[in-house]
């Protein structure tokens, strides 16, 4: 076993992570959809950055996260793949592009990694999408599953709300879990569960489990970058610790900017030629 620790590594891979998972070292993760952030985010030293398709939401202003298109997660992909060095990044295959037909799943993949450069997929869902994920890891493609909440889902459950409380449910994600496991899965994302069912699922499988609102006892969290550094201030679930108000430092910043150039104090001579 590696001794090192994640922040002396060059390059993070899915058997880094799986070291990190067996020496008991959080795996830390974030979103990033453009080349600016991306660049920030890995240089700050993450270990996985997700191109999730919650850019429908923050970077297109979608309600949910259907909308998206493969297309337009390999343009994010590409964007931030271009200013990685060091980060694992995971790009979301979109709703629609592998449900429910394994063959379309496989190609979905196959154009992520060929024309983003990206290291692995993730697909949310269990058992119903296990000819998909079987399909893509004969391929030699890396996959990330997603257990829980599975906001592509969303009008199926009708609601955002906490998942797998009911004996039923929990005993289904945890079969699932194993079962994503015993596929080949690398890793697995749950999402709004009860933290107690997560610490289960986390001790079921030796694959890493991230959480977001998923508790403490799991091996890795994830949030959504515009929520944690308060770009988006209109969704505050109690999972999300917000580290930062960029809201206002930005909002700040361009009422600076606009009463510089009003009160014709922009540009001044230093800063013309």
């Amino acid at each position: 076993m590696s001794v090192h620790s994640s922040a002396s590594i060059k390059r993070i891979t899915t058997h880094i992570l799986q070291e990190m998972k067996d020496r008991g070292e959080k795996i830390s993760m974030l979103t990033a959809y453009d080349y600016s952030m991306a660049k920030i985010v890995d240089a700050a030293g993450i270990d996985i950055i997700l191109v999730g398709d919650s850019a429908s939401n923050v970077m297109a202003g979608h309600e949910t996260t259907l909308p998206i298109t493969l297309d337009q997660m390999i343009y994010h992909a590409s964007s931030v793949v271009r200013a990685v060095k060091r980060s694992f990044i995971v790009v979301d295959i979109p709703f629609g592009n592998y449900q429910g037909n394994s063959s379309e799943a496989l190609r979905s993949a196959i154009r992520i990694m060929k024309e983003s450069g990206a290291h692995a997929v993730k697909v949310e869902g269990g058992s119903e999408i296990k000819e998909s994920v079987s399909r893509i890891l004969t391929a030699g493609v890396p996959v990330m599953g997603h257990l829980g909440l599975t906001p592509q889902s969303i009008y199926k459950f009708g609601t955002y709300t906490v998942r797998a409380k009911e004996e039923a449910e929990a005993q289904k994600l945890l079969e699932d879990a194993k079962m994503l496991e015993a596929c080949g899965c690398f890793a697995i994302v749950l999402e709004k569960i009860p933290a107690s069912l997560a610490k289960k699922v986390a001790e079921a499988v030796a694959i890493p489990v991230i959480g977001i609102g998923a508790g403490a006892d799991v091996d890795g969290q994830v949030l959504v970058m515009h929520d944690m550094l308060g770009i988006t201030q209109e969704f505050k679930p109690r999972f999300l610790r917000q580290y930062a108000d960029l809201q206002q430092i930005m909002t700040d910043a361009f009422k600076g900017f606009i009463k510089d150039v009003k009160s014709k104090d922009f540009p001044n001579e230093s800063e013309s030629y």
